[in-house]
């Protein structure tokens, strides 16, 4: 099979059929065998009724229903286990992703041997305070932290070779993040295709202000498991030395100011509470976020999803 086109969808029972012909219109005139896999991320409309009734008339559209909403990244990474294709693509199911830009990522993928591509949408339209401006400032984080040059991480429309997607666990809220997870699971051939940015046509954005908050948080996640998972170490050692060294520091100073300065007591200064409470504290939450994300990864059941049902698969 050339193509798998993945779909994760909440509440988009408008654009579905749209959707599907024109991915459908894209195929034919490609000639490419593909299949399409829609992810129903518990929908409280008819999008999985829209999802079934197409798939009763072209037996090529499959789909699988989560009981409830888990997000983006558990929708991902459930389809990438189901995809067969040599090349997935995926792409959101409001419209503002072209399928007319499937077989230009197609060719990036097979025939110069990139192994993701990420969408960049260099015109959008989008609200430029809520969505366009914080979008470009994580993009630049982004791009100092992972040393990958893209314009746009979060560009739902990319494509990838098979071994890719099924090399790596999204889990999360880490689909921002597939290509810095890509790179550093050994795949380094990573590029970008200027793609064109639909207006929405139905319904309305699924994702609010918090993803900014949640996005930094997880961007720190990954770069703290890939890099210290396996040596921690490194990190705790230094930051317990650093600790060490200032504290030691600390008390030295106020020791030689009570022997030699001062007649006041050493805990009688406030720097010495001061002190002790910031290492403490610092170091226990540090350390208990890191623990936490280590026993977040380690669980059996991280990426255990309830599907209430399928199609096609």
């Amino acid at each position: 099979m050339d193509i798998s086109v993945v779909i994760p969808l909440f509440n988009e029972e408008e654009s579905l059929p749209e959707l599907f012909a024109w991915i459908e219109k894209v195929m034919a005139e490609n000639n490419f065998s593909y299949e399409i896999i829609a992810i129903n991320d518990g929908s409280r409309d008819n999008s999985w009724e829209v999802i079934r009734k197409e798939a009763e008339r072209n037996p090529l559209i499959k789909g699988i229903s989560f009981q409830r909403n888990y997000g983006k990244s558990p929708a991902l990474n459930v389809a990438f286990e189901a995809a067969k294709g040599n090349v997935i693509i995926t792409m959101d199911a409001d419209l503002q992703d072209s399928p007319d830009e499937i077989p230009g990522l197609y060719k990036m993928i097979v025939e110069d041997g990139y192994d993701l591509v990420s969408g960049w949408k260099q015109k959008r339209y989008d609200p430029v305070f809520s969505k366009n401006i914080p979008s470009k400032f994580f993009n630049g984080v982004t791009r100092r932290v992972s040393g990958l040059q893209l314009n746009d991480f979060n560009c739902g429309l990319k494509a990838y070779k098979r071994k890719v997607v099924k090399s790596i666990e999204v889990y999360g809220e880490m689909h921002r993040y597939i290509p810095v997870i890509a790179k550093w699971a050994g795949f380094e051939k990573i590029g970008e295709k200027s793609v064109k940015h639909q207006e929405r046509k139905y319904g309305v954005t699924k994702f609010g202000w918090e993803r900014f908050v949640n996005g930094f948080l997880d961007l720190m996640s990954i770069v703290f498991i890939t890099k210290f998972a396996r040596r921690p170490m490194h990190l705790f050692g230094l930051l317990g030395s650093l600790s060490f060294f200032v504290g030691f520091i600390i008390l030295m100073w106020l020791s030689i100011s009570k022997l030699f300065f001062s007649t006041l007591g050493i805990a009688d200064r406030p720097i010495f509470y001061f002190g002790i409470l910031a290492i403490i504290i610092g170091a226990q939450m540090f350390l208990t976020g890191f623990l936490g994300e280590l026993i977040s990864r380690s669980a059996p059941e991280r990426n255990d999803y309830k599907i209430g049902e399928k199609i096609g698969l």
